[in-house]
This record gives C-alpha cells, sequence and structure tokens, in this order.
C-alpha cells in the first residue's frame, strides 16, 4: 500500500494555492462574481493585523491592469512586475508582466506615498491598506516598502472558485508587531551560491521578513573579498568567497524586495580565518590552517595591539562602502582565547589598564571597536556575550541564550534581538518555534523596557548543510516563525498555521526555493532509481535528529559529505503533525471514533508495508542501508500501533506486562541510529498508554 499522509485540509490548501497563482501570475481583470458564490479561505501568512471579508469574490481574467496613481519609481514597478509573474506563473493566465502607465484604467491601483528611506532602516513604514470591492482592488501605503507587503498579501489571497481563480472581498489594514524581522544564513561554515541567497531572499519577501543577517566569516572560511588584505580570502576562504560586486549585487537585490543586509563579520573569536591569513593578529601561536573541524576554537585576535585595532579599521571601513545600512554585526560570541590567560605581554596589559579578566578585555575590545564603527556611522550588533555596562546604550544584543539574557539586556537599558527559540538547526517542529513570543504580555518588562526589543531573528547555522539541502532546513518552518514577528501577539493558532503553512509552502516552492522536491531528488539518489514511491512513503515516517545529537553521533566536520538518509528526510515533516493530530483526536472517544481509527491504521500499515521494498533497495546502496535499523524497528512500532488502536477501539484490555514491553520496544526506537528519528514516536506512547490491562 503506497501511503502519503497530509493533514486533512491539503487538498482544499492545494486548490487555494493554484488559484492564488492564477491570480497573481496574470494581469487580470475583476469581474464580479455573486456575492454567494465565493467564501473567503484565509490562507494568508502572516495573518494581518486586520481583516475583515465579505462573500463574494472578483475573477481574474488576462485583461487584469495594475498602475500606481500617486508616486512610482523603478522599485514599485519592479515589485508589481514581480507580483504579476507570480500570479502567471501559478495559473496561466497571460498577463501583462509590467505595470501599466500612469492613466490607465486600472483595476488594481496602488497609491504609494513615497519611496520612503533611501537605505532603509528599523523605523522604516512598513504598513499597508489593501481593499478589494466591487470597483476593484486597491493597495495603499506610505512607502514603497508597505505597497511590496500589500502585493505579497495580494498574491496570497487568490483562491479557486469552480474554474476561476479570484479575489475575495476584503479589507486589510496591516502593519508589523516588531521592526526587526530577520533570517541569520551561515555561509563561514558552508558556503553558499549567490543564486541560493537570492531565492532564500525571495521567500523571505513573501513572508515579510525585512533583515538579512549575513554571517560572513568563521574559523572555517572568510567568505567576503577585501582589496586591502586579498589575503584573507587568498588564503582564509579555500576560494570559495563572494566578491565585492557579489556584495553589491545582493544588497541591491534584496533592497529591491524590502530587505535589509546586516554583514556579519567575527572578531575576536571565531577569527581563525583571519589569523591564517594575518597571524600578527594573533593573540599568541597563530592557528596552522583554516578550520574543517566544529566546534570553538581556542584562537582569538590580539586585543592589545594597536595594529589590530588599525587593521579592523580599514576593513571595516571597506566593508561600510558595500553594506550601508546603518547596523554591522561583530560577532562576539564565545571567545575563551586562552592566550589572553597566558601570554605574559597580555596579562602585563591588562594589569596596566586594570582589567581584572577576560571578559572585562574583550569589553575593551568592542569599545574600541565601537568607536571605529561610530565613526563609520554604524550601530554595533553582537552576541549576548557582548553585553558589558562598560559599553554604551546604543548597541545591539542578540540573545542566543534566551528570553533572560534579552531580558537582562533592555533592563540595562541595551535594545535587543531574540535568537534562541528560533535556531532552526535544533530540528525543532514549527510548532515549537511559532509558540516562542519576542516580547510575551507576561514579561516583567516595563513599558519602556519593552521598547527595547526590537524582534527576533531566525539562524540558519551551517554545520551540517550546504547548498543541497539549505532551502529544506530553513523553509516552511521559518514562514511560521515570520508570522510570529509580524502578526499580532493573539495569532497563536498552531492547527491553522499547519494549515496554512502547506499552502505557503507550495507557494514558496513556486518561487525557486526546492524544500519540497529537494527530499525526492535525494531519495532518487540514494536509491539509484526512480521508482521512489516506496522509499518515499518510508521516508515520510523520519525526521533529522537535532545539530547536537548528528555531531555527537556521526562527528560531522566540513569534509562530511551531506548525501546521507539523514539529509534528505525534512524537519517537521505533515507525518509528525497528522499523526499527533490524528492520535489526540481518536483518544477521545476511541471506541466510537471509526474516522481517526482508519486514518491511524491506514498510515501505520502505509510505512509498515513500504519495508521490504526499501530493504531491496537498501541491498544496493551502501549509503541508504545506513538506515537498515530504522527499516527492521518500523514494522514492529507499526504493529503496536495496529495493537493498542484495536485494543482501545473494542475495549479490551491488553494481557499482563504488555504495556511495559511496548514501552520498553519504543525507548529503544529512540535511540540514536542513522541520525534520524521516529515522527509518530509520541504519539505512539500516548496510545500505548492509553490502553488498560
Amino acid at each position: 500500500m503506497k501511503i502519503r499522509f497530509w493533514p486533512a485540509s491539503l487538498s482544499s490548501s492545494l486548490s487555494s494555492i493554484a488559484a492564488v497563482t492564477v491570480i497573481l501570475a496574470s494581469s487580470v481583470s475583476f469581474s464580479q462574481m455573486s456575492p454567494s458564490s465565493v467564501t473567503f479561505t484565509n490562507n494568508l501568512m502572516p495573518r494581518p493585523a486586520s481583516l475583515t471579508a465579505t462573500d463574494g469574490g472578483f475573477v481574474l481574467t488576462p485583461e487584469f491592469r495594475a498602475a500606481a496613481t500617486h508616486f512610482d519609481d523603478p522599485r514599485l514597478d519592479g515589485a508589481i512586475h514581480r507580483a504579476l509573474l507570480q500570479i502567471r506563473q501559478r495559473t496561466g493566465v497571460p498577463l501583462p508582466a509590467k505595470a501599466a502607465p500612469a492613466g490607465t484604467e486600472a483595476q488594481l491601483t496602488l497609491a504609494v506615498q513615497g519611496a520612503g528611506e533611501k537605505i532603509q532602516s528599523i523605523d522604516e513604514d512598513e504598513s499597508y491598506s489593501l481593499a478589494v470591492t466591487s470597483s476593484g482592488a486597491r493597495i495603499e501605503a506610505a512607502t514603497v516598502v508597505g505597497a511590496m507587503h500589500g502585493l505579497e498579501t495580494l498574491v496570497q489571497l487568490v483562491q479557486p472558485s469552480g474554474s476561476d481563480y479570484v479575489l475575495p472581498l476584503v479589507s486589510i489594514k496591516d502593519s508589523p508587531r516588531f521592526r526587526w524581522r530577520g533570517l541569520m544564513v551561515d555561509c563561514g561554515r558552508h558556503f553558499e551560491p549567490m543564486d541560493v541567497l537570492k531565492r532564500t531572499i525571495d521567500g523571505m519577501a513573501a513572508v515579510k521578513l525585512n533583515v538579512f543577517h549575513w554571517h560572513l566569516t568563521e574559523d572555517q572560511g572568510f567568505r567576503i573579498e577585501s582589496k586591502l588584505y586579498p589575503r584573507l580570502t587568498g588564503i582564509g576562504s579555500n576560494g570559495l568567497f563572494y566578491t565585492q560586486q557579489d556584495a553589491k549585487d545582493l544588497v541591491a537585490y534584496a533592497r529591491a524586495r524590502g530587505i535589509r543586509v546586516v554583514p556579519e563579520f567575527e572578531m575576536p573569536g571565531h577569527s581563525t580565518a583571519w589569523q591564517v591569513a594575518y597571524p600578527k593578529l594573533a593573540s599568541g601561536t597563530p592557528p596552522p590552517a583554516v578550520r574543517t573541524q566544529f566546534g570553538i576554537a581556542p584562537f582569538a585576535l590580539d586585543p592589545t595591539r594597536e595594529e589590530t585595532y588599525q587593521f579592523i579599521a580599514r576593513f571595516l571601513g571597506e566593508m561600510a562602502t558595500l553594506f550601508p545600512d546603518a547596523y554591522m554585526h561583530i560577532g562576539g560570541d564565545e571567545t575563551p582565547a586562552p592566550d589572553w590567560k597566558t601570554n605574559p605581554r597580555i596579562l602585563a596589559f591588562m594589569k596596566a589598564h586594570h582589567l581584572k579578566d577576560s571578559p572585562a578585555l574583550q569589553a575593551y575590545f568592542n569599545t574600541r571597536v565601537l568607536k571605529i564603527l561610530t565613526g563609520l556611522h554604524k550601530h554595533m550588533v553582537g552576541w549576548d556575550e557582548i553585553l558589558n555596562p562598560a559599553l554604551p546604550k546604543d548597541i545591539v544584543i542578540q540573545s542566543w541564550r534566551g528570553e533572560a539574557s534579552l531580558a537582562k539586556g533592555a533592563e540595562q537599558g541595551y535594545q535587543g534581538i531574540l535568537s534562541a527559540p528560533y535556531y532552526l538547526d535544533a530540528m525543532k517542529p514549527a510548532a515549537t518555534h511559532y509558540l516562542a513570543d519576542p516580547l510575551p504580555s507576561s514579561s516583567p518588562l516595563t513599558p519602556e523596557q519593552r521598547k527595547r526589543v526590537l524582534g527576533g531573528e531566525v539562524c540558519m547555522w551551517a554545520e551540517q548543510l550546504d547548498e543541497h539541502t539549505i532551502d529544506s532546513r530553513i523553509w516552511p518552518r521559518t514562514a511560521a516563525i515570520a508570522e510570529r514577528f509580524w502578526s499580532p501577539e493573539n495569532v497563536t493558532d498552531v492547527d491553522d498555521m499547519y494549515r496554512r503553512l502547506n499552502v505557503v509552502s507550495i507557494q514558496l516552492e513556486g518561487l525557486g526555493l526546492r524544500h519540497l522536491s529537494h527530499e525526492d531528488a535525494a531519495l532518487r539518489s540514494l536509491a539509484g532509481t526512480q521508482n521512489i514511491d516506496q522509499l518515499r512513503t518510508f521516508a515520510s515516517a523520519f525526521e533529522p535528529v537535532s545539530f547536537h545529537d548528528r555531531y555527537q553521533e556521526q562527528r560531522t566536520s566540513q569534509l562530511t559529505v551531506l548525501n546521507r538518509f539523514v539529509d534528505a528526510v525534512r524537519p517537521d515533516p505533515p507525518s509528525r503533525y497528522r499523526i499527533a493530530k490524528l492520535t489526540q483526536s481518536f483518544l477521545k472517544a476511541p471506541q466510537s471514533d471509526t474516522a481517526d481509527q482508519a486514518a491511524l491504521n491506514q498510515w501505520f500499515e502505509g510505512v509498515s508495508n513500504s519495508v521490504p521494498a526499501v530493504e531491496q533497495q537498501m541491498k544496493h546502496s551502501p549509503l541508504l542501508a545506513e538506515a537498515q535499523t530504522r527499516a527492521e524497528q518500523l514494522p514492529g512500532l507499526a504493529k503496536t500501533a495496529a495493537e493498542a488502536i484495536h485494543l482501545l477501539s473494542t475495549g479490551a484490555k491488553a494481557p499482563a506486562g504488555w504495556k511495559a514491553g511496548k514501552l520498553s520496544e519504543i525507548e529503544t526506537a529512540k535511540k540514536p541510529s542513522a541520525v534520524v528519528r521516529f515522527t509518530f514516536i509520541d504519539p505512539l506512547t500516548s496510545l500505548v498508554n492509553a490502553v488498560q490491562e
């Protein structure tokens, strides 16, 4: 039996997506339909701050035109162009791909007051309103960035109705809850090609994120060209780096989509690549080579030499010509710096400057770097470790240690960004990230302190991903977190989030992201055949373990080839949520809920029946055979589920010792193997525990 499980709402969600495609991809005119013929299905993500809808809609046809009625510029025209292309691509309606000239009769009008800031800042007005009425659709915004957000919402609004695609009648007034809504991509540990970064930015724009945090330097590689210090990439990058023109292109690409680019240059720790290229920067013995191992390196820049600051000043001055944003990230985390504790020259410097320990010396270093950045008209951003009373209050603390650290900074007068709950490499489900709020109403912070929490950033660390797997690790979970950063705090319905996430996930793939298609491509590669129906079903029962668990089991390094079964399967696949919900519903009335009983039995039977064919493929694929133990375990776990479901549905009791034996089997299945974990262990445990003996 070949079964692929999705949430029950998927078929309608797919229709909604296709509908959105039709409407947005074409320059279409609106033809009013009977108010009773269209019922609005809210698939929007993020959810707007305010939305009202009435029955009725407008059919999209090839006559649709879009035009700016007040302010217009090339950036706004580009945004309109992209929206129309999306509609045309999704719907097949042959729309004009450009905005109509001013004065042209148009069914979609954009009334924008002005361009917005020359260099987008955290204070940019991103609000917009969108109305679809009997006379057409209208977007109003103070800035082009606001209009971009309105266009992204318009694209998502498209839904099917019979044989047509329609825009439902809605009135939306929308603005973000947080000013800083970011995604950090680590390109230091694994280099990501420009096309990967650009499609990532396209995805960010679709879900209204506005900061691309570009992690450019690490112990494993220096990724940005410096013409002043060419050895940084000549020796420190292993030949994988971005040219200065690449950087300018990406900044322009992001700005065209309403996204700021904040670069990060790690210092004084995580700086092996700096020191390999220029040994004079080292605190003691310079590192012998760029690291391929992960973890915290024992090398740090020398904070006691004036030459260090002269080097940093020239380098950051050069980088400031590439990155116009007002913020620049200096890293600042994880600096054990053993040389600072043993080097006689450094110890003498600390004594002369009354610096009692390494944190005090790092605060001194940060103060000097802050002075450089201030001279460049930049604000300093750094990880938790830079928080020190010695630093002025205009720095920004990015908290990777948790909400308490963020609150501590706000209490001391520092602005902050929360990242701790949004580390994607932990491989947690979207629901966990979704319910983590940067600033819950229960926070003890005062109103003044709460203003200092700028927002949050998703973090995609790259120890265990490459250009092939990155999309499936970022998306679609980041879309759920983007909603947390944009929408009102009370938008917390996890079930509805997953329903909409299925729709948005397919829309994101339509932009060029590969988070869905990668799995099939990777499974075909593992099996060496196009016949992967059973392997796909088998894979649907698994997800990757966390970064930490994989590192402990596999000892990954920069040299690890990321082509295993674990690299094929996705974090938080549909089966995880699906089986949890079916189980939760079934356990409420196990003797009468025949629908959920049948669905659970069908899924477990399907994944169990996939095993024989997969084991045959494992005989011809050593890489796939790494999951042999999991293949041996799956039928037994499925049998346990079937037994538990039968006992619960009939009201029968299990033999003495049955429950203990089954729970022991489940505990064994939790142990590491093939660096993947079963998606259904928790629901299965609930089923077994509900059985009476």
